[in-house]
C-alpha cells in the first residue's frame, strides 16, 4: 500500500524517482511522470501492477520503472510461478465493481489491503491464463482501434467545417454576424425530475443525463429511469432534429451541443439542458458544429456564470446575446450531406465496436465471473 512521503521531497526537476500519487497520474497502460521524489516512503518496482485504491477505485497501470507510490495507490507484485502478470491485470479489471463495492469512507471511498487480498483468483494453469489474457488483449485492442477511428471521423467533421466557413471568431470569409437570439425561434427549458440512478428498461419514460449531450454527440443510452411514469411531460420530450445545449457543467465542458438525428421515444430533457430551436436563418446542424468548434469555445466560456469553481452555468439571456457568423442558408446547408456521409461510416464502426465490446464483456464474465 502506498504512503505519501514528506512534501519537501517532491520536485519537478527530476531528482530521485518518479512519484505517482493516484489515478490522476495514470495513462492508458503506464503512468505519466509529473513529479519526482528524492526521499520515497513506499516503492513499486518495474512491471508491478499499480491500482488506484481511492476514488476512483480500480484504475490500473503497469509500472515501467522503479517509482514512489502515494496513498492513492497500491502496488501488486504477482508470483510469476503461479500467475502471469497479464492475467492478474485483466482479473483486476474484471473485479472493478467488486472492489468499488468494498470502498469505505463518507467523502472519498477507499479500499484497504484486505479488500485486495480477498480477491478470488481462478485456479487455472499458466497456459490457460496466457490464452485468456491474449484473447482479452486482442479484443481490447480492436475496441481501442474502433474508438480511435470514431474520434478521427469526428475530427474530420470539425476540419471540414473550418475549411468551409473559416474561423468563426476571426471570420476571414466575412460572413454576416448576428446575435444568436436573432437566429432562434426560442430556447426551451428542460425539467427537474425524481429519477432512479439506473437507466430505463425498454421505452419506459426516462430523463437524459447531462452526459447525453456533453461530448458533442447525442447519447440516448445515457438516461435515468423516471420513478413515477405519470410525471412524463410531452413538452420536455426529445425529438429527432432537436439541438440540445448543456447550460450547466464543469468550466471545460459547459456549453456543448448535441444534434439529435434519431432518438428512441419517451426521453426527456433535464433542467441542465436547453433545447435551441433555430428559425429559418440558421441550419441546426450548422449551429451544432459552430457551438462545438474549438475556435468558438472561448466565446461560449466567456458567458458562463456561477461562483462555484466546479460548475459553471449559462443563462438564456447571455446565450442569446453572443455574436455568431450567419452565412446564407444555402451555404450552411452544404454541411448536411458531408456529415450524413461521415455518419454512415461512423455507424458501421460503431456497430463493430458494440459487437467487440459485447464479446469482450462476455469473455471477462466467462473467465472471471
Amino acid at each position: 500500500m502506498g504512503q505519501s512521503p514528506d512534501s519537501s521531497s517532491y520536485n519537478e526537476e527530476g531528482r530521485g524517482i518518479p512519484f505517482f500519487q493516484g489515478n490522476a497520474d495514470f495513462g492508458e497502460r503506464n503512468p505519466v511522470t509529473r513529479v519526482w521524489c528524492d526521499a520515497p516512503s513506499k516503492i513499486a518496482n518495474v512491471n508491478d501492477i499499480l491500482i488506484s485504491v481511492r476514488a476512483p477505485i480500480g484504475a490500473i497501470n503497469y509500472a515501467t520503472e522503479t517509482c514512489c507510490i502515494g496513498r492513492g495507490l497500491a502496488a501488486i507484485t504477482p508470483d510469476l510461478n503461479r500467475v502471469s502478470s497479464e492475467y492478474i491485470f485483466w482479473l483486476l479489471k474484471g473485479k472493478n465493481a467488486e472492489l468499488n463495492s468494498k470502498g469505505t469512507g463518507s467523502t472519498f471511498k477507499a479500499i484497504n489491503r484486505k479488500a485486495l487480498e480477498e480477491i478470488q483468483v481462478p485456479d487455472v494453469s499458466l497456459e490457460e491464463q496466457a490464452a485468456h489474457a491474449a484473447n482479452l488483449e486482442t479484443a481490447y485492442k480492436i475496441i481501442q482501434m474502433r474508438k480511435q477511428q470514431l474520434s478521427t471521423l469526428d475530427d474530420l467533421i470539425k476540419a471540414r467545417f473550418v475549411e468551409m466557413f473559416g474561423d468563426p471568431v476571426c471570420n476571414p470569409m466575412r460572413w454576416e454576424t448576428v446575435k444568436l437570439e436573432n437566429c432562434l425561434e426560442r430556447i426551451d427549458n428542460g425539467k427537474s425530475f425524481v429519477c432512479s440512478d439506473k437507466p430505463r428498461t425498454g421505452n419506459n419514460p426516462a430523463v437524459l443525463k447531462l452526459s447525453a449531450a456533453t461530448y458533442g454527440d447525442y447519447r440516448p443510452q445515457e438516461n435515468k429511469a423516471l420513478l413515477d411514469t405519470n410525471q412524463f411531460i410531452d413538452a420536455a420530450e426529445v425529438h429527432s432534429g432537436d439541438l440540445l445545449f448543456t447550460r450547466k457543467n464543469t468550466p471545460e465542458l459547459v456549453g456543448m451541443a448535441a444534434y439529435v438525428s434519431i432518438t428512441p421515444p419517451k426521453l426527456m430533457m433535464p433542467d441542465l439542458i436547453f433545447r435551441l430551436v433555430p428559425n429559418e436563418k440558421m441550419n441546426p446542424v450548422f449551429l451544432w458544429q459552430l457551438i462545438n468548434c474549438r475556435e468558438f469555445r472561448p466565446v461560449i466560456q466567456a458567458i458562463t456564470g456561477g461562483s462555484a469553481k466546479s460548475m459553471s452555468n449559462i443563462s438564456k439571456e447571455r446565450l442569446g446575446k453572443i455574436s455568431v457568423i450567419c452565412p446564407p442558408r444555402a451555404e450552411q446547408d452544404k454541411i448536411n450531406p458531408i456529415i450524413q456521409q461521415i455518419d454512415k461510416s461512423k455507424a458501421l464502426i460503431q456497430k463493430s465496436l458494440d459487437e467487440t465490446q459485447l464479446l469482450f464483456d462476455s469473455l471477462m464474465q466467462k473467465y472471471f465471473g
